[in-house]
């Protein structure tokens, strides 16, 4: 493979357009990262029982507009501005009222507001989550934990996006509880991530912008083309995704002092 390759594959990358939180530009370049657990399923299951239901930093809304049909009463929140609009357009025609939530430690919803929480990969700040649901509601989020893709960092010689232990099922899990909310379940997997062309590498670093922060393609050519070299000889670059699912109900009446 030649430089001139490389470059195209990387300049292809660069000139994807990345809006919402959609990996399409992907397909055919990288696949896996999904645990045994079909999050969508587990969600419609839920939804079929809500009444008033939020999605946690919806993105674009792909995955909540995918999910309909939705409670009359549902709100979604994103606190990445560009998205806001996005997701507007997509969800507001299916009477979803979107949110901007630019503090990722507080939810722009009252007390008490909702029966069903859905959090795909968004922020989980459990204090809010006790806040925000309703006695007997539901939390059903799958989380992206701090060992997600750290190979990615290795290959590129980057620093680590977390420290390995820092988000895990036991420390949100223990966040939930000490809030005050009861695990209903909770699993952990790291799947296996697979990029085919070192194109699909670049654009997941855009798109997933803290794996690497200071991200770069001119910054990293170096580790990028020897990366290119060895995916041009193996075939590939796996990687290990980190996920985890928690169910957890808010109690029907506030524990005992």
């Amino acid at each position: 493979m030649t430089a001139a390759r490389y470059d195209e594959l990387v300049s292809a990358a660069m000139a994807a357009p990345i809006e919402g939180w959609d990996f399409g530009w992907l397909s055919g370049r990288a696949e896996g990262s999904e645990p045994s657990w079909s999050y969508p399923a587990i969600a419609r299951a839920h939804i079929a029982t809500a009444d008033r239901l939020l999605d946690v930093d919806t993105g674009g809304g792909e995955l909540l507009a995918s999910l309909r049909p939705l409670p009359r009463l549902t709100w979604a929140t994103e606190g990445w501005l560009p998205n806001v609009a996005i997701a507007r357009d997509r969800l507001e025609p299916l009477g979803v009222t979107v949110v901007p939530a630019p503090d990722r430690a507080q939810l722009p919803l009252p007390d008490r507001s909702i029966d069903l929480m859905l959090n795909r990969h968004g922020s989980l700040a459990a204090p809010e989550v006790h806040r925000t649901l309703r006695p007997g509601g539901t939390l059903v989020t799958q989380q992206v934990g701090s060992r997600d893709c750290a190979g990615l960092n290795e290959a590129l010689g980057a620093t680590a996006a977390h420290e390995p232990d820092s988000w895990t099922l036991r420390t949100a899990s223990e966040a939930l509880c000490a809030a005050g909310l009861r695990l209903i379940r909770a699993e952990e997997e790291f799947p296996v991530l697979t990029f085919y062309d070192i194109g699909a590498v670049v654009y997941h670093l855009r798109l997933v912008a803290w794996q690497i922060p200071d991200f770069d393609p001119e910054r990293y050519e170096a580790a990028l083309r020897r990366l290119h070299h060895r995916m041009r000889s193996e075939g590939r670059l796996d990687v290990r995704a980190h996920r985890f699912l928690i169910i957890a109900e808010q109690p029907d009446a506030p524990a005992a002092p």
